[in-house]
């Protein structure tokens, strides 16, 4: 199947105009039976996600409505087969992480409640993977001995995959990956490097900016470049474009206060003792 995926994510990634994201987008929609492998080794989700921020509003729209049922498919996927994120990323056996709850409570349990409320209550895999951080899957970042790296660490997987759904495992790489590259350019954990974590930390969970997560979980930015980015470099375009519109009307504000002084300003003409108004330009 990711095979089949391949030619069609390399075709969307080359596509110049919104009928051929939308055919292609359409034809990804109306593959069967989508998996978490297939789409890591495809690397469509990564692909179709990127989308969901298109300036085009039907491209962006179908890519949202793409990634919600792919999530819904994975998630139900995993519990189908008794295992969910937490249980692979703790590397135990599903059977064994979903039975041994039941089998300690009580016996009058019924032999459904394992399989049934993850799936059931929710109504849809998608709000699992919005609410997603290290503690619901199963990863304890203890990698350097140093709790206020490890923390660091930690804040950064949680702002990188809560409406990921790309594999744990990738989002602890990237994870470990900012936390030293910050570390490295800051000389340690000074007020310096905690500060910096929280900038990166804010501007990646900002739910507005998905393209940002994106583009640093696949690869696409850099995390050496991502790490030296300001805050204004890392804004969605959203708040790009409310930023200059503030500094537009600032301007805007400034010009005209300056037109009012330079109408009031008058002087006497010696000849004739008349008041004029005239313009004058500030230097």
């Amino acid at each position: 199947m990711s095979a089949e995926l391949k030619p069609l994510v390399k075709s969307l990634n080359s596509a110049s105009t919104d009928e051929e994201i939308i055919t292609i987008l359409n034809t990804l929609k109306q593959q069967p039976k989508i998996t978490e492998a297939i789409l890591r080794e495809s690397k469509a989700g990564l692909a179709v996600g990127k989308l969901r921020q298109h300036a085009s509003k039907p491209v962006a729209d179908l890519a949202k409505e793409i990634v919600r049922k792919w999530k819904t498919e994975v998630e139900r996927e995993k519990h189908a087969s008794g295992g969910g994120v937490k249980a692979a990323a703790n590397g135990k056996p599903p059977a064994k992480k979903s039975v041994s709850a039941p089998s300690a409570s009580s016996a009058a349990a019924t032999p459904t409640t394992p399989v049934t409320p993850t799936v059931s209550a929710s109504g849809s895999g998608s709000k699992m993977n919005e609410t997603r951080s290290a503690k619901s899957d199963g990863i304890k970042i203890e990698y350097t001995g140093d709790k206020t790296r490890d923390k660091c660490a930690e804040l950064i997987y949680d702002a990188l995959v809560f409406d990921s759904g790309a594999p744990s495992d990738l989002i602890l790489q990237r994870a470990k990956e900012i936390e030293k590259t910050v570390l490295n350019d800051n000389g340690g954990t000074s007020a310096a490097y905690k500060a910096k974590i929280r900038s990166l930390y804010v501007n990646l969970k900002d739910k507005n900016n998905p393209t940002l997560r994106e583009s640093v979980v696949s690869g696409d930015l850099a995390v050496a470049r991502f790490c030296r980015m300001s805050s204004q470099e890392m804004a969605s375009e959203e708040r790009k474009a409310a930023d200059a519109k503030i500094a537009q009307e600032n301007l805007f504000k400034t010009l005209g206060a300056e037109e009012v002084q330079a109408e009031t300003d008058a002087f006497q003409c010696g000849r004739c003792k008349q008041v004029c108004a005239f313009f004058h330009d500030t230097p």
